[in-house]
């Protein structure tokens, strides 16, 4: 079951305003959210803790969850029943707006990535599949969808590759695939859990020089 149809059967789901925006978990618990970037489009977080952490009330805009270990969380939405949330390693969920408390009921620490989205919902089709690329869907929603890739040793995305769709890239193992935003310097080296962004319409190439398939969570925002 997918962590937003946990959270809606609760039924005390909050929209994301301004006083919501006020409990913001990179303030309420900085040492549990590690900010990675922050642009007009998404604030994403690595996201961690021991066994046993727990994170004061906080609030996200509509977001997606990565677990990159499994995972057993507590979430406490405000007025609301706790409900025990278990991701599997290198699952995702998306979840809607809302005020919770959490804590990390499992053995291990915590390690995830959080998107969380601004923008409205846009417009944008995500493609179902992709050129030298296998494509599973992980989780959707109204603004975004995250889907697991492995890229083919052929991969290739040649100077001026445009997509209507912004994309959060998170990498699942060391891998060696260059990737350059928009003339800047390419990223060829990759270890697991490192995130970029690619904005809509902006200009990327990219290139899987490692010889051998390589595994990504997509992060497709419409």
């Amino acid at each position: 079951m997918r962590a937003s149809r946990w959270l809606s059967s609760f039924g005390v789901l909050l929209l994301w305003s301004s006083a919501a925006a006020g409990q913001d978990p990179a303030k309420v618990s900085p040492g549990t959210y590690k900010l990675v970037l922050d642009n007009p489009t998404v604030r994403v977080f690595r996201v961690g803790g021991p066994a046993g952490n727990k994170v004061p009330m906080h609030s996200h805009p509509d977001h997606l969850a990565i677990a990159l270990a499994p995972a057993k969380i507590q979430i406490s939405p405000k007025d609301g029943k706790p409900e025990t949330l278990e991701m599997a390693n290198e699952s995702a969920s998306y979840v809607p707006a809302g005020a919770h408390e959490s804590a990390n009921m499992g053995s291990a620490p915590l390690d995830a990535i959080v998107v969380e989205l601004k923008a409205a919902p846009g417009k944008a089709e995500i493609p179902a599949t992709r050129e030298d690329m296998n494509v599973k869907v992980l989780a959707e929603g109204p603004k975004a969808v995250a889907y697991r890739v492995i890229t083919e040793p052929s991969f290739q995305e040649p100077a001026g590759t445009k997509h209507d769709y912004a994309q959060v890239v998170i990498a699942l193992e060391p891998s060696q695939v260059s990737l350059s935003i928009d003339g800047k310097p390419a990223k060829t080296s990759w270890s697991r859990g490192d995130v970029q962004f690619i904005g809509r319409g902006v200009p990327h190439e990219s290139t899987n020089t490692g010889g051998k398939p390589v595994e990504f969570i997509l992060v497709a925002i419409r």
